[in-house]
């Protein structure tokens, strides 16, 4: 990056909280939004999920549940500043096109951004845009965003996604690879829905003391997906790593902790066992890890902002373990990501 970008406001819903504060609050508290839910195929089965509640007139449709959500979150990170919609650019990760999911029978893949800003009741710069990659993808977005506020003249982008697993399509395909967490399956992943976005901007807003600023990035693909027939060797995770701190912010040394949507899946726990120490060559007596999945359950493309979201807050509300953290993303189709975040101060 050729400067930094800083978090400076974000908007949140999951199944621990109806916006950010809520959210990330159940988060530091270690809260579990997980539940039982009753499948249908096969019929009377439970499975654990991380589910929002709401009432059923907002969940008639898939497509109108996650467009609720994504306005919802939307909303509620523009209203964290002061810049018209119209100054502000959307950059939205929404579930991933191979996944064929269910919303997508409803709102094609093309129209979801406008139904989101149309759901808003906003109108949002013509840099607006969605992105196909999952979770990593968000991450991938930030040299987008630093170019549309350079050289299109947005004040600020709101960078997030949203998504929902707790969908009869993929807790079919789940269920059928053995992935889904159960009786049967400890290291399984729970699924969750949320949209979360975080708003940046190019330079720090107020009289605060303290902010947060994201100083780098590394994208790359992972042959060795979740969804092929091997386990990662953490090969597109490392090199995101060693992208991520090869410019003029920190460094691998100055790492403190570091924020993962690692979702509990075997799969997840090998490539990072494989990957991080082949990354993290200064000594470390502990290298404390937070896990939002744990909370969440895992919320799929919106896994990017959240994890960013996360990082930020514990900044700004003086609770991190330390002054620079890194954040771990993982999309299903095998595109990794991670993002150098640290504390800033000015006199």
């Amino acid at each position: 990056m050729k400067r930094p970008l800083y978090v400076a406001g974000g908007g949140a819903v999951t199944a621990a909280g109806l916006n950010a504060r809520q959210t990330l609050a159940a988060i530091r508290a270690s809260l579990s939004a997980f539940e039982e839910m009753t499948l249908a195929e096969p019929f009377g089965a439970l499975q654990i999920v991380a589910r929002i509640p709401t009432h059923h007139r907002l969940r008639r449709t898939d497509g109108e549940w996650l467009v609720n959500m994504a306005a919802r979150a939307t909303n509620e990170a523009l209203g964290t500043g002061t810049s018209a919609s119209e100054a502000t650019a959307i950059l939205l990760t929404p579930p991933e096109s191979f996944r064929k999911h269910p919303a997508y029978h409803d709102i094609a893949p093309p129209e979801f951004l406008a139904a989101v800003i149309r759901a808003t009741g906003q109108r949002f710069h013509a840099a607006s845009r969605a992105t196909d990659g999952g979770a990593a993808a968000t991450i991938g977005l930030l040299e987008r965003a630093l170019e549309i506020m350079d050289q299109q003249g947005a004040e600020q982008v709101l960078l997030g996604g949203v998504d929902s697993l707790v969908n009869d399509t993929d807790l079919a395909r789940l269920g059928q690879a053995g992935r889904l967490k159960g009786e049967e399956n400890a290291q399984g992943l729970v699924p969750g829905e949320a949209a979360a976005f975080v708003r940046l901007t190019r330079n720090p807003e107020g009289k605060a003391h303290v902010h947060a600023a994201i100083h780098g990035f590394g994208l790359a693909q992972e042959q060795d997906s979740v969804l092929s027939d091997r386990y990662s060797q953490g090969r597109a995770l490392l090199g995101a790593l060693r992208d991520a701190v090869n410019g003029s912010g920190p460094s691998e040394p100055d790492i403190d902790f570091v924020v993962s949507n690692g979702n509990g899946e075997r799969y997840s726990g090998w490539e990072q066992l494989i990957a991080r120490p082949r990354f993290y060559r200064t000594r470390r007596e502990t290298l404390p890890t937070a896990y939002p999945a744990m909370t969440t359950g895992d919320i799929g493309a919106a896994g990017g902002a959240l994890a960013l979201m996360l990082a930020a807050d514990s900044f700004l509300q003086d609770y991190a373990p330390g002054k620079t953290a890194i954040c771990e993303l993982a999309s299903e189709n095998g595109l990794r990501a991670a993002a150098v975040i640290a504390r800033m101060t000015r006199r």
